[in-house]
């Protein structure tokens, strides 16, 4: 075993990629912008409760100046205990109302980024619905279940920290310069003057870490893809002892994600020191200038103590922007990732008018005419054509990569033709939407797939209305009548994708969901490879029951499984080779004569 090799598809090497480009940070708000349209009015509502707090907080100052003059004048000749108080009720009515804004603005701030979120994971979820399978082919699982719940977490908690945040720095900011320049101009122009080194150095940081917070996402759900996809295969893993390769490339892209989330806090918590420094330097600023104009009689105690105040809310915004800005950048790359995968092309859109054909009144005829295909530019089918009558029972044999399943695929619509037509009772497949050629079809895959429920619930899967004599019969069709009452809790047992269950018996139980589907048209893909010989017997006479009278289409490896076939069709090079009935082909001694005696070569 060579250590060396990489396991997964996680992306190596250097993360310079096009996602750093400072545009997509714009862009990314703008999408994101767009999709919030419907909460503009509640948005609206967050930022006026928030400006206008901003601004009961900024009046505060002032009354403070005025009741320290009052204090101050009062020592010699008495103080004005009633307007004294007259200020302390204002205050605290000022302060009241503010903060009653600010909670209502932090209510719903909150509540507006969790239904977004919510909006984006349901969108995520219907994407996932649209896409064509081409888009699963060429991406990471790991990396998809990231988005939707990584990214959008991401997202709706930076979106409640930032945006709020940030419109009240922003009417601090504004406020307190206008309050300072109103109540002296030579400290207001100090004051302001300390801090635009401050302002300079928050924009210069947040442009350079832009594309260290999108590295960072990236690499997220590179990694959630590695371990997904090693959690999958970890019999695999270990079996082959391939324990240090995969942990390889864990630790290189551990280490990618480390560096990129380094890089992105380090240079983004920079900014709220440099903020605190700006401030205490303002602080001393405003101090040597006050105490000046005081010694010179310009200016009164108060103004001293009014600025004080007005220095700690003109900085205090700083950070807070500092640090909405640092949130901002958070929001922006997971809204990139998400929208990235939202924008995915969809499916090819269904024809204007479509037919709709009951399930129930299928016969079965299914014509293939000149079929053509490619993932790519390679063409994988290449001139499919046969008639396929109703009732038949056709089987699909060929070397691995002839174009079987993909036949199939095209057949289910999960694919697009490229040219040609298929034809179902002679309507055009095309001419029928997908849900309803879904309809007409049960699938039994080589793939087994169970999910958290219990077996009756797994049986059933979407199908309403089947009584338990239904699934009862299925399952001794099947054989796994006796295994599943032997459970404690018979079929309401719960299952789960990682159930503790044998291959076979989880191919049993996708058989006998398919029987109960009863649909007119049937699909069976290597559905028997995962039993054993006595089983398959019996399988293989449940199949038999289930077939009659359907169309039915068997890819098989084991070419021993369909020899009662009405029609083999033997595929090579995307297209059929040979067809005809096992004992025909064997007497022709072509290629299907010689795939199947090599089943018994020693």
């Amino acid at each position: 075993m060579n250590d060396e090799y990489e396991f997964g598809s996680a992306k190596t090497g250097d993360d310079d990629r096009d996602d750093d480009k400072p545009e997509n940070f714009k862009e990314a708000w703008v999408k994101l912008l767009r999709y919030s349209k419907a909460y503009f009015p509640v948005l609206i509502f967050a930022v006026i409760c928030s400006a206008a707090s901003s601004l009961l907080t900024l009046i505060g100052p002032d009354k403070l100046r005025e009741l320290t003059n009052l204090v101050t004048e009062g020592l010699l000749t008495g103080i004005d205990l009633v307007a004294v108080g007259v200020i302390a009720v204002t205050l605290i009515v000022l302060y009241g109302i503010g903060a009653v804004l600010s909670f209502a603005q932090g209510i719903t701030m909150t509540v507006v980024s969790q239904k977004l979120s919510k909006n984006l994971r349901t969108s995520i979820s219907e994407k996932i619905n649209r896409l064509p399978l081409k888009y699963y082919d060429s991406n990471s699982y790991g990396d998809i279940l990231s988005r939707v719940t990584n990214d959008t977490d991401t997202l709706g908690n930076s979106l409640n920290q930032s945006i709020g945040q940030l419109v009240h720095a922003a009417a601090m900011f504004v406020g307190s310069i206008v309050m300072m320049f109103k109540t002296n101009p030579q400290m207001a122009v100090t004051a302001v003057l300390s801090t635009i080194l401050g302002f300079g150095v928050m924009i210069l940081i947040v442009s350079r870490t832009q594309k260290y917070f999108k590295q960072n996402q990236d690499n997220l759900g590179d990694i959630n893809g590695h371990i997904e996809e090693i959690y999958a295969g970890h019999n695999i893993v270990k079996a082959y002892n391939g324990e240090r390769g995969a942990k390889k490339t864990f630790d290189e892209i551990n280490n990618r994600l480390y560096v990129s989330n380094w890089k992105s806090q380090f240079l983004s918590g920079l900014m709220m020191p440099l903020m605190g420094f700006i401030g205490n330097f303002g602080y001393v600023a405003v101090c040597v200038v006050g105490a000046y104009l005081v010694m010179n009689g310009t200016i009164t105690f108060g103004v001293i103590v009014a600025f004080m105040i007005y220095i700690r809310l003109f900085t205090q915004p700083l950070s807070q922007m500092a640090q909405s800005f640092t949130s901002m950048q958070s929001t922006a790359a997971a809204a990139e990732r998400v929208f990235e995968f939202i924008d995915e092309a969809d499916m090819p859109p269904e024809r204007e008018k479509l037919t709709f054909v009951d399930p129930g009144t299928i016969k079965g005829d299914v014509s293939f005419k000149d079929v053509r295909f490619g993932y790519t530019e390679k063409t994988v089918i290449n001139g499919f054509s046969i008639d396929v009558k109703a009732g038949q029972k056709v089987a699909i044999v060929g070397h691995t990569g002839a174009g079987k399943t993909t036949m199939v695929n095209l057949l289910m619509r999960f694919y697009e033709i490229g040219s040609g037509e298929i034809t179902i009772d002679g309507t055009p497949i095309a001419d029928i939407s997908r849900e309803n050629v879904h309809d007409m079809f049960c699938m039994v895959l080589q793939d087994t797939w169970l999910f958290e429920g219990t077996i009756r619930e797994n049986i059933v899967y979407s199908k309403s209305g089947v009584s338990d004599a239904s699934i009862d019969a299925a399952c001794k069709a099947v054989g796994l009548d006796h295994y599943i009452r032997s459970l404690p809790n018979g079929y309401d047992t719960v299952l789960g994708d990682n159930a503790n269950i044998s291959a076979g018996q989880r191919q049993l139980l996708t058989i006998a969901r398919a029987m109960i589907q009863n649909s007119p048209l049937l699909i069976l893909d290597e559905a028997t490879s995962s039993v054993d010989t006595r089983t398959e017997l019996l399988v293989q006479k449940a199949m038999d029951a289930l077939t009659e009278g359907r169309t039915s289409f068997v890819i098989a490896h084991r070419l021993s499984t369909i020899r009662n076939a009405d029609l083999i069709l033997v595929m090579r090079d995307g297209g059929i080779a040979e067809h005809g009935t096992h004992l025909e082909l064997l007497a022709r001694g072509g290629f299907y004569a010689e795939l199947y005696n090599s089943q018994f070569e020693d």
